[in-house]
């Protein structure tokens, strides 16, 4: 065996060890945790979306517990300022007279959770932005590292509406994907209720090392994407413009915003993660389809007519998709098994 396939099998062993590590703590949410692995691999943001008490802070906690890094937790409240956040200077009086110290605020985490991000005001909401994007926090003239690897995951609520302020789309951009937490099965509950004897949930031990998620960041950074793959990523970033020159009829029709080229440099990010978790070195149309909806979900702005008819998330991405001629086999069976 080469070096390059065996450093490629080591690759998918060490995620599915990661993902099986999670799946023994948070039941019955396979996908969910695939996507949330992929998401930190790719060296992005996720913002997880489901209803109460279906497991987003357990999975959190157990990604971070499983892979050795250091976890961080922020609840969200309308009275959190973005100094509470990132951090302050403070002044401290010494021998050498007053100074200036940065102390730093629970931002400064390999694995944050933001837990129910949409409770606070938009002005705390905005001190994350510099954060996710640029992986820097700044205080007056001097910015801060945050450390690496520096992944945020976000909560919300999708039915509660009542004292939330909804994310502007520039920070929507930002996440890298938005997962959806279902409910669980029957089988998967039952293996819950058995666990109410215990004190609190189980978390998983450590499967990796800091060092090892580094070393695979950096492997999936090197995996190839063969030049027609990535075309099919312009068209269907290009197809979600409603008045660009390759948006479709569909997009035409029911988008006020489509999706920024960050959405495409999303897809191809969290599809060399798929590849190494297959064992390959290289992208194909199958990783693609997979990481179609969960990169592009957040990003479509559904017109009020479509969003008045309930056309949104993965059913608008599929109806404003479903007439772009040439796609990928692969990525068609994607949109033809979304509830239009």
């Amino acid at each position: 065996m080469s070096e390059d396939s065996q450093s490629q099998t080591n690759g998918a062993q060490r995620i599915r060890t990661l993902e099986e590590a999670v799946a023994g703590s948070v039941l019955g949410q396979g996908e969910v945790i695939r996507e949330a692995v992929a998401c930190l691999l790719a060296g992005g943001h996720a913002l997880l979306e489901g209803s109460p008490g279906v497991g987003k802070t357990l999975l959190v906690k157990s990604i971070a517990s499983a892979s050795g890094l250091a976890f961080s937790r922020i609840q969200f409240t309308p009275d959190l300022l973005p100094a509470d956040v990132t951090g302050t200077d403070v002044l401290l009086e010494g021998p050498e007279g007053r100074r200036f110290e940065f102390r730093k605020g629970p931002l400064f985490g390999n694995l944050v959770l933001a837990d129910e991000i949409n409770r606070a005001t938009p002005r705390t909401q905005s001190a994350l932005i510099e954060a996710m994007a640029e992986r820097t926090v700044s205080t007056g003239t001097t910015q801060h590292e945050l450390p690496d690897p520096f992944t945020v995951l976000a909560t919300q609520n999708p039915v509660e509406m009542e004292g939330t302020f909804p994310l502007p789309e520039a920070q929507l951009d930002r996440f890298l994907m938005k997962i959806l937490v279902p409910a669980p099965d029957e089988t998967a509950l039952v293996g819950i209720l058995e666990r109410t004897s215990e004190a609190r949930p189980p978390l998983p031990e450590t499967v990796l090392s800091g060092d090892d998620i580094r070393a695979l960041i950096r492997e999936i950074r090197s995996v190839a994407i063969a030049e027609p793959l990535m075309r099919q990523v312009a068209r269907v970033v290009r197809a979600t413009s409603p008045g660009g020159a390759g948006g479709t009829d569909a997009a035409r029709r029911n988008l006020r915003l489509g999706a920024s080229p960050r959405a495409g440099e999303s897809m191809c990010r969290v599809a060399r993660v798929s590849a190494v978790r297959e064992g390959r070195g290289y992208v194909t149309a199958d990783d693609l389809a997979w990481a179609l909806k969960p990169t592009l979900r957040h990003r479509l702005l559904p017109s009020f007519e479509a969003e008045a008819r309930g056309l949104t998330g993965d059913a608008l991405v599929a109806d404003v998709l479903h007439d772009l001629p040439d796609l990928p086999a692969e990525v068609e069976a994607i949109l033809s098994a979304i509830d239009r």
